[in-house]
């Protein structure tokens, strides 16, 4: 390998060399609004015209705060202080999707959800969904109270109706998402024994069924295992995107990064395989990733198979032969580390996944790194039952339907089935928060709390539970779910009071506390988790991989020629029950860089057969037609698709999510395939793509922000050569000066500041950052950053603070355009945060006119908003592109009140954070490393007359960060874990540290602006020949 002479490219315009991309590659900014001419030039007249206008907005700006009275409290409610926040330990639990979480409440608001530490499943981390969620608390779809007959009504009536129509109503199905509450299905048992006929059928949007109906027929038990990624050596993924959106990704992503993170005392690390069609999160993370065709998938797992037998001793099964790069690579590997490998596969073929059972039983990975004996119950969707349902609902055998909580109308294969069939039910209520594609169709709407408005229990894994309590009084005239359950049982018992009858029955019982039920209640509520250890024996197998074996041969091909679809996930919109929160519109897509759109992923072959470009944000659109349903789709050529394979994501398409949502993009569940007994997310057949030639603009973040000659930015190397050396692929500039070369830290225009308290700094592991973007909705939501629109971003006007950059590389040479082109087939990817540098000689402090940018005590360099006239010379000089310009008032702006809802209608405004200035129209606003928290923090130590401690303070961006990418602390601590990370020795106030650690280095080092910010080399466990 020609250490880091790789080509790195952030785009295919760049790529390809684009005359429009080379036009505006120099042009950093988006235009004035405009009084510029076609050149782009502008005459004095015209610059004073401009200039003269934001000068006297400026003036004016500080006349528009409307006059607010504040109204004290009379009685002060207990445990609420003003500006003191208080945080509840609670539970998000939604479709599948599972989280301890920690509510920050401000004056008795929730705004901002964290991971709980206690929790030994997620283990305080969350991702961009959970933090985004929170928005949806505040949405003003919500409905105020019960709805009959498409009109708003009352309990008393409401209850009256349910209570008489279902008792003639005959067989009546509840439909929901998997329920993982004890206690609810308790209630729903009380409300089956009162009404006689009744049946759960639970169903997921991302369905796992095939998992759990492999496990029923291979091991005797329909169960989802718990994986331990953290134990294995050897991963292999067959399109399971473990990282992104598979089960159960924050969990998944924190044992991950375990295994990838490396040090001189620990020099060795995880090998990650991924075979898949279109490129993931785990992909775009894998070692080595080859791309095949979906219709390939099954007998690359059955190659596996044989491969291992052959290894084992076991006898192998017939399988059509398939040439599948790496995968022999992938078995030795996986047989040299057999006890600590995992293979994993997201088919949800059932017969796909026994023989996933069966290899990973001959690698004896069954009760270690995969564990049936403790299954974890968050997918528990019966597509059988659910299909099952579909068709008696439309042949009128269901007298009555309940949708508690779930909206199949949207998210199911045959949802337009269930809708058309809603009406022939004698009674169909729902008990959804909105009047969503589903709930619109019902007679009656019960609607339920937020879950931030309720109580609960759960049941994640066996043996562990989490609590969910109110972390703020229902907003709307709503109530539980589960009490209506028990209000139509004819039981007047409030929920609340029934969960804690169910515990002290059932779970203190298990529990040696010495102490009183009431103790037990309070304590287990405080931490917001209970972990009972118990222990089972592996389940050992009684089914036969033969059959699923001779299934697989039969349902796929090696050669498939018609064009294949493959539906996936996107980390920010995951199955779209928050398609209305902004935030996660607005979040850059790791792979892609779209916001606000889905899109049809291409492979650069296709599109240069097709005559499709790509030039900046503008494409055209393709129609795509799947057994005779027909979509209009922008296209999006993706680097590292797999030739004849296209992707499409779930999630988008809402009808009725709200203002937000509705019309963007469109609906790709109504393409899912149900006719083989289980949802189908891959279709091989009856696809037909064409491209209309109508052109579109995808809004994306990073077609501009451009660096050139990566060495300095992205510095990378293998295992093997980090072992010899650990400053491998450590770039080191120098320059010359007096007759010698020397380090750029050496020359220096400033003498340089002294931080006499504290220097802080943060230390970002490119080894452990996947990219999943939890980073950037964590430091929206913290920080009050504006949505600003599609439009916006289209003009280069997003706006926030920390982004993932996103690189694809390859060892191809620039000028070799054939070779670049084979390259963009199947590129190596790099994630890279960046925020504002907080650098000692920051470039933006020297040119602002007003001092509105100026350097901390502290190192921070810090924003004073009211002093700030716009200028924009911090931004153009700032070398890292990381300063935001609000070009238009984000706030009370009617213009932006269908994307920033959060800071234009009362009720979304209750989220922002009071410890943060909104900012106003014509101000730079930037990271500012959550100098909020570094406050509060200070002043809490000082009230306490101690020092700050090592973990007082920490920044949003690293709390929620799954893989612990992000470490923040103070520099001049040197038991600061950052401290330790860097290996700072010397206890020095000055500004430059002296960091030992080979593998630490700042982005463009040569200009000298010693940034505090430090980024740790990325290290592939990948052959050297092969990097």
């Amino acid at each position: 390998m020609k250490e880091n002479k790789k080509t790195y490219w952030k785009g295919l315009e760049q790529l390809n060399n684009d005359p429009e991309f080379v036009k505006n590659a120099d042009r950093e900014f988006a235009e004035l609004p405009s009084t510029l001419n076609e050149e782009g030039s502008a005459t004095r007249r015209d610059f004073l015209k401009v200039m003269g206008f934001s000068l006297a907005a400026a003036s004016l700006a500080a006349c528009e705060a409307p006059v607010r009275k504040m109204i004290p409290y009379v009685n002060k409610p207990v445990d609420i202080n003003p500006s003191i926040p208080n945080y509840y330990a609670s539970t998000y639990a939604t479709a599948g999707d599972y989280a301890s979480i920690v509510v920050k409440t401000r004056e008795g608001r929730p705004i901002k959800i964290d991971g709980n530490e206690l929790s030994p499943i997620n283990k305080g981390k969350v991702n961009a969904i959970v933090e985004g969620s929170i928005l949806s608390l505040y949405d003003k779809e919500r409905l105020a109270g019960p709805y009959s007959g498409g009109q708003l009504s009352d309990w008393k009536t409401v209850d009256a109706q349910a209570k008489s129509a279902l008792a003639s109503a005959g067989a009546v199905k509840i439909v929901a998402n998997t329920i993982i509450s004890p206690s609810t299905m308790q209630a729903i048992q009380q409300f089956a024994d009162a009404n006689g006929n009744m049946e759960v059928i639970m169903y997921d949007p991302l369905s796992n069924y095939g998992i759990t109906k492999a496990a029923e027929t291979y091991y005797g038990a329909a169960v989802l295992p718990s994986y331990s990624f953290d134990k294995a050596k050897t991963i292999v993924s067959f399109g399971a995107d473990f990282l992104g959106s598979w089960i159960s990704p924050i969990e998944f992503a924190r044992q991950y990064a375990q295994t990838r993170k490396i040090s001189k005392a620990k020099p060795e690390m995880s090998r990650h395989y991924q075979f898949e069609s279109t490129l993931s999160l785990a992909g775009a993370n894998a070692d080595y990733r080859t791309p095949i065709r979906a219709s390939q998938s099954g007998l690359a797992v059955l190659a596996l198979y044989n491969a291992i037998a052959k290894k084992a001793g076991a006898s192998s099964v017939s399988a059509p032969a398939v040439e599948i790069a790496h995968l022999e690579k992938a078995a030795a590997d996986l047989w040299a580390s057999r006890g600590a490998s995992l293979v994993v596969s997201g088919s949800n073929d059932p017969n796909v996944q026994i023989v996933i059972n069966a290899i990973n039983e001959l690698l004896g990975s069954n009760g270690v790194t995969v564990d049936f004996a403790n299954p974890a119950y968050y997918r528990k969707g019966d597509d059988a039952k659910m299909n099952q349902f579909v068709t008696d609902l439309n042949a009128g055998k269901v007298g009555g339907v309940i949708f508690f909580n779930c909206n199949p109308v949207y998210d199911f294969a045959r949802g337009a089935e269930i809708a058309a069939g809603i009406a022939k039910a004698k009674v169909s209520i729902s008990t959804n928060g909105t009047l969503d594609e589903t709930s619109s169709l019902v007679q009656i709407v019960a609607p339920d709390h937020h879950f931030l408005e309720s109580w609960n229990d759960f049941e994640p894994k066996k043996g562990h539970f989490s609590l969910a309590q109110p972390t703020i009084s229902p907003l709307f005239d709503t109530r539980q779910a589960q009490e209506s359950f028990l209000v139509w049982a004819g039981d007047s018992t409030s929920y609340y009071d029934f969960l804690q009858s169910n515990w002290q029955g059932d779970v203190f019982t298990q529990v040696e506390t010495g102490g009183t039920f009431q103790e037990f209640w309070d304590q287990t509520l405080f931490n917001g988790v209970l972990a009972i250890n118990s222990t089972s024996a592996a389940l050992a197998p009684v089914g036969d991989v033969n059959a699923a074996a001779s299934a697989v041969a039969k349902s796929y091909s090696a050669d498939n020629a018609s064009a294949e679809l493959v539906m996936y996930t996107k980390v920010g919109i995951g199955n779209g029950i928050y398609a209305n929160v902004p935030w996660l519109q607005e979040l850059s897509d790791p792979i892609s860089k779209a916001t606000w759109d889905n899109y049809l992923t291409v492979s650069q072959k296709w599109a240069t057969e097709n005559g499709v470009t790509q030039t900046e944000g503008e494409t055209s659109k393709a129609s795509i037609t799947v057994n005779g349903k027909t979509l209009i789709v922008p296209i999006l050529i993706q680097p590292g698709q797999a030739e004849g394979t296209f992707g499409l994501a779930v999630g988008y398409g809402r009808t009725k999510a709200g203002r937000v949502a509705n019309g963007v993009g469109v609906n790709a569940y109504e393409l899912l395939d149900a006719s083989k007994g289980f949802v189908n997310f891959d279709i091989t057949s009856g696809v037909e793509i064409s491209a209309t030639g109508e052109s579109y603009r995808i809004a994306r973040t990073q077609t501009h922000q451009t660096f050139m000659g990566r060495e300095n930015v992205i510095q990378e190397s293998v295992l093997s050569e980090y072992q010899k050396d650990n400053s491998a692929g450590r770039y080191h500039p120098q320059v010359y000066k007096d007759g010698e070369f020397v380090k750029p830290s050496k020359i220096s225009l400033w003498s340089g500041h002294q931080y006499s308290q504290h220097h802080w700094g943060l230390a970002i592991d490119m080894n452990s950052c996947i990219g999943c973007s939890a980073c950037s909705v964590a430091c929206q939501v913290e920080n009050n950053v504006a949505v600003v629109g599609k439009q916006e971003v289209l003009n280069r006007r997003e706006m926030a603070w920390i982004r993932i950059d996103r690189y694809y590389s390859s060892d191809a040479p620039a000028e070799d355009l054939k070779a670049m082109e084979i390259a963009a087939d199947n590129p190596e990817v790099t994630f890279q945060p960046m925020m504002c540098q907080q650098c000692n000689n920051a470039p933006c402090e020297t040119v602002c006119p007003v001092a509105a940018t100026t350097h901390s005590s502290e190192g921070l360099n810090q924003m004073t908003y009211n002093r700030c006239i716009g200028t924009r010379y911090c931004a153009n000089n700032c070398p890292y592109k990381v300063r935001r310009f609000n070009w238009f008032k984000y706030h009370d702006n009617k213009d932006f009140a269908g994307v920033n809802v959060a800071q234009n209608d009362d009720l979304g405004k209750m989220v922002l954070n009071p410890d943060v200035t909104v900012r106003a129209r014509g101000v730079m606003e930037k990271c500012s490393m959550c100098v909020q928290r570094i406050q509060a923090g200070k002043l809490e130590a000082k009230r306490e007359k101690r020092k700050v401690k090592d973990g007082d303070i920490n920044v949003a961006c690293a709390v929620a960060c799954p893989t612990d990418a992000l470490v923040f602390g103070d520099m001049n601590d040197s038991n600061s874990k950052v401290s330790q990370l860097l290996k700072i020795e010397e206890n020095t106030t000055s500004a430059l540290k002296e960091v030992n650690e080979e593998r630490a280095y700042h982005v463009l080092e040569e200009i000298n602006v010693s940034p505090n910010v430090w980024y740790f080399t990325k290290i592939r466990n990948k052959d050297l020949n092969e990097a």
